[in-house]
């Protein structure tokens, strides 16, 4: 009995300790946003054929100035719990949006930006509202804009978000199912939704190597997916034996620390001026 009481002490202590280092962290966060600490991080996407950058993912950092580098898995859930998300998110759309409009005078008309749309802006009636305005917002060639949802964002409410999806693809952009393979991934989705791209979850890239199975389910996916007229970009990919499985079955895109990291807006553009490509 003793042993179960000093348990139960320790788990309140330590379940109490990430309550208040949470509410510190969500205080600090709402001081990064206000005061531009956060930064959008661009991780090159690239034709498995060709080995030249086709487009971009845009990722949040957050570079905080005493602690440093906040991982987004640490900041994101709590910004959701909050409802930071909201704000957060229209950051990111705004400057990944004038990004393209950058590249567009730059002569860059033809690179590819995906936005991440959480589950949050997509269930919530008056955010996406505020959303799909902002999206509506630019003058710019939205058929090289791709927004990436999740399975999750769709599982509990799939018919409002087909329809919500619907409104951003007039717009002329793309929508890409993104971590497929995991979670709730179903078939059915494949042909409910109006995708135009899957994204091969890491975990199933990861397993490639060393593993006959994950290995036929990757060229099966990639099969039933050229069939069906999608395309389907690859993430996570970190070794030389991961790509060339990819690239012999026709995988049209990666992305993955092998080619490139995630990288600063600076350095993506010296990348895309001297036209750097990814050869084996």
């Amino acid at each position: 009995p003793y042993t179960t009481l000093f348990r139960s002490i320790f788990y309140s202590e330590e379940l109490l300790k990430d309550n208040i280092d949470n509410l510190k962290l969500a205080n600090q966060l709402q001081y990064a946003i206000k005061n531009r600490e956060l930064t959008l991080y661009y991780q090159p996407q690239f034709s498995l054929s060709s080995g030249k950058i086709t487009g971009v993912e845009a990722l949040v950092r957050w570079i905080h100035p005493e602690m440093g580098f906040i991982p987004p898995d640490k900041f994101i859930p709590i910004a959701e719990e909050t409802g930071q998300i909201y704000e957060i998110e229209k950051w990111i759309i705004n400057t990944a949006l004038h990004q393209k409009a950058l590249f567009e005078q730059d002569g860059r008309e033809d690179i590819d930006i995906s936005i991440n749309l959480s589950s949050k802006a997509l269930a919530s009636e008056m955010n996406f509202y505020a959303v799909e305005k902002l999206f509506s917002s630019y003058d710019i060639d939205y058929t090289h804009i791709t927004i990436e949802i999740t399975e999750t964002a769709i599982i509990s409410d799939i018919g409002t978000a087909v329809d919500r999806l619907k409104k951003l693809k007039k717009l002329g952009m793309k929508i890409a199912l993104d971590d497929f393979g995991t979670g709730y991934s179903s078939l059915i989705h494949l042909k409910e939704l109006p995708i135009d791209i899957v994204k091969l979850d890491r975990s199933f890239i990861k397993g490639i190597e060393g593993d006959s199975k994950n290995a036929m389910i990757i060229k099966a996916i990639l099969y039933l997916t050229k069939d069906l007229n999608y395309e389907v970009v690859a993430e996570g990919i970190e070794s030389i034996e991961q790509l060339e499985y990819l690239i012999k079955y026709k995988c049209q895109t990666g992305q993955g620390y092998l080619m490139s990291r995630p990288i600063t807006i600076e350095d993506l553009c010296e990348k895309l001026e001297f036209g750097f490509e990814w050869k084996l």
